[in-house]
């Protein structure tokens, strides 16, 4: 919902969800896909038993219709939902284990993760209404196939999680597994980056605060003398992931949205419409629409107070003089950091995060394209200009940018990129852990197949009774 989740009343983002590449992935999300297509009605039977769970043929022809879907995707009809067979019974016997060993998931934290599916393909669709088209369903019906899915999954992962928990590789096992890839199977490292900088954060005026709350406050004695909610907040709000849908969130649970918001929001009865609330995110008036337990659905109208254009001139300026000072070698980059850079990670010199790796390595493509823009033209060792740029809470600001290193593409070696090749040996390691799982639980496992899949050729020699 938000670039950050924890602050989820902000900016609308995708979740990224990569597509399963082998049967390690095994449905955890797309699973989720199954619920359509419903008015290809096969008659149903049972294909599959693994302990006490069953696959039903509805469950292959679903999966299989959404795979078909998907781009790159390769063999014949039989093939394929021979595969999708297969991926469901690992899941199945992942499930089977879990049962065994008294795995269990909490209804609240299956609610929550249905829930935060539902928000990621309703914004994906672009509504709650084109979901229920796209599924020829109410989210009612779409819940309720739904919530079943989403706690055999989640048991499974457990498990799976359970299988890798304690594999590790040793530095010898690095080197041995780098030994045995074949010259031409090595891939080629892109260029990468690191890069540092120094953020000026302009004030937000008092005068603007007012303004702001102000016009708030009319828009809320608006909706009180009777005007609906949810066409104020289409109007006016400035939240883009939830003013198209009348400034409805969905559920969130406790820890989940800005404190401040979170605090009023929870104490709201069914209707209500809160004071006025100010977050890091701006000024909200909140209604709520429905409380379930620990997690409540709530709408909301966001004003955003703006920094004015006075106040972003002198960070400008600001950021021009300390430039100065730093290219005429009268002030160290580490030291202006520290002093006058208002970054929050500015602890560890302004150094860039990756939030995909949570290192400061990025290649081209995981960079802002501004900055991306801006540190193409840089040398190492150089400082930008001011840049412009928006923070977490999307309030206009000004960063100098230094590029402290560009690699250069080449293929992966031990000394340059030891930790890449160290994570591609403990992926193996674990998926070579889940399939020796799998080889050893499905020799003792209740496994049947129906006689129509048994000339599939599966990676696994599945042991039936």
């Amino acid at each position: 919902m938000t670039q950050k989740l924890k602050k989820a009343v902000t900016f609308h983002t995708s979740t990224i969800i990569k597509k399963p590449q082998s049967w390690l992935l095994i449905c955890f999300v797309l699973l989720v896909l199954n619920l359509g297509a419903q008015q290809n009605a096969v008659i149903d039977q049972v294909v599959a038993v693994v302990g006490k769970n069953v696959i039903l043929q509805s469950d292959i022809e679903n999966q299989y219709i959404q795979t078909r879907l998907q781009r790159g995707i390769s063999g014949s009809a039989e093939e394929i939902r021979c595969k999708i067979l297969e991926e469901m019974l690992f899941q199945k016997l992942m499930l089977n284990q879990a049962e065994l060993d008294s795995i269990t998931v909490t209804d609240d934290q299956v609610e929550e993760e249905m829930e935060r599916r539902l928000r990621y393909f309703i914004t994906e669709l672009g509504s709650q209404e084109k979901l229920e088209a796209y599924y020829n369903k109410s989210v009612v019906e779409i819940k309720t196939e739904l919530r079943r899915m989403v706690k055999d999954q989640m048991l499974g992962q457990k498990v799976q999680e359970g299988i890798m928990a304690n594999v590790e590789v040793t530095p010898q096992e690095v080197r041995l597994f780098f030994k045995n890839m074949s010259k031409d199977s090595i891939p080629m490292v892109p260029a990468e980056y690191e890069i540092a900088q120094i953020v000026k954060k302009p004030p937000i005026s008092v005068d603007e605060k007012m303004a702001v709350k102000e016009r708030l406050s009319g828009i809320r004695k608006r909706i009180l003398a009777g005007e609906r909610f949810s066409t104020l907040a289409v109007l006016y709000s400035e939240d883009p992931g939830s003013a198209r849908k009348g400034g409805e969130l969905g559920f969130y649970g406790r820890g989940e949205l800005y404190p401040e918001f979170e605090a009023v929001a929870f104490k709201l009865k069914d209707g209500e419409i809160s004071e006025i609330v100010e977050t890091e995110a701006g000024f909200h008036i909140i209604q709520m629409i429905e409380r379930r337990g620990d997690y409540v659905n709530v709408r909301h109208v966001l004003l955003m107070t703006k920094v004015s254009p006075e106040a972003l001139e002198k960070a400008k300026l600001q950021l021009d003089s300390i430039a100065l000072l730093i290219r005429n070698d009268s002030l160290k980059f580490e030291k202006a950091v520290e002093k006058f850079s208002e970054d929050e990670n500015k602890s560890n010199g302004g150094m860039l995060l990756n939030p995909y790796t949570a290192g400061i390595r990025f290649e081209a493509d995981m960079l802002d394209p501004q900055v991306s823009f801006v540190i193409d033209k840089l040398q190492v060792g150089e400082l930008s200009d001011p840049v412009p740029m928006k923070t977490e809470d999307g309030k206009d600001a000004y960063r100098l940018l230094k590029l402290v290193v560009k690699t250069t593409p080449h293929q992966a070696n031990l000394k340059d990129d030891y930790n890449r090749i160290q994570g591609w040996a403990l992926q193996q390691k674990k998926e070579n852990a889940v399939e020796e799982w799998i080889r050893s639980k499905s020799k003792y496992a209740f496994v049947d197949i129906h006689p129509d899949f048994k000339s599939c050729q599966f990676d696994f020699n599945w042991k039936t009774e």
